[in-house]
């Protein structure tokens, strides 16, 4: 019996490892690198009871790697978390000058189609998990990209939930479960954000954690404003109110 029992263990530690490789867009002659984080609970996903997904997308500049804070949380919550490197060698720089919105958008429409062209690929790979309900979770220019997803209308995105994005307007649209968190060093552009008059109209919710630092958003990053993110995006997760979140 002891020896059965820790067989399962094995196994269980086994099925819930980390799982880093590329995929291959052929369509577009493009390496994806990939950080696959599978739920505790996998036991529970089946093709009849699917367990939800979330697509994870770093910083510019970080690695996709460097997120695990996050992808632990998801995993603990019974998600599927997908850790996409958008920034491959060869790729152009991030522009630094001129209008950002214009120069900057070759950079997010790249990884809007990598999220896009994931959600396909991965879908028919991984048939136990909903790859039509997907929550975007990005930070920086990661939320970017995945806001200039959502900005598309597919159907398949659920919610968002932004780190400190500064450049890409998120949607306004009811049908979107919307949470930003933010840091308090850096504005984000005008527009970027919903007013509060929009936030209530159409249910998204911008909360600003007092003394955190855009660039601290990362496993690198103080435990304490770690924790806080946490608490938030579970909190949201659960249904907890915009006011709930703030005073959270």
């Amino acid at each position: 019996m002891s020896y059965l029992k820790g067989f399962v263990i094995i196994i269980t530690c086994w099925l819930n490892s980390v799982n880093a490789e590329t995929i291959f867009d052929q369509t577009r002659n493009r390496t994806i690198p990939i950080e696959i984080t599978l739920p505790h609970n996998i036991e529970s996903c089946s093709t009849e009871s699917k367990c939800p997904v979330a697509f994870l997308s770093a910083g510019y500049g970080i690695s996709h790697l460097q997120y695990t804070f996050l992808s632990q949380q998801f995993n603990q919550l019974g998600y599927l978390v997908i850790a996409v490197g958008h920034e491959l060698p060869g790729d152009p720089a991030l522009s630094v000058s001129g209008h950002l919105y214009e120069t900057r958008s070759e950079n997010w429409s790249r990884g809007a189609e990598t999220l896009d062209f994931l959600q396909v690929s991965l879908s028919q790979r991984f048939k136990q998990y909903n790859f039509d309900e997907l929550i975007l979770i990005g930070h920086s220019n990661g939320g970017d990209i995945s806001v200039w997803l959502a900005n598309e209308n597919k159907s398949y995105i659920q919610r968002i939930i932004t780190l400190d994005h500064r450049r890409v307007p998120l949607p306004r649209n009811s049908g979107l479960r919307i949470l930003s968190i933010r840091a308090s060093d850096f504005p984000a552009d005008t527009g970027v954000l919903p007013t509060e008059i929009e936030q209530e109209k159409y249910g998204s919710c911008v909360v600003k954690i007092p003394n955190a630092k855009h660039n601290d958003i990362a496993d690198f990053g103080p435990v304490w404003l770690k924790e806080k993110i946490n608490v938030l995006i579970k909190s949201h997760l659960s249904g907890q109110s915009c006011s709930e979140l703030i005073k959270a």
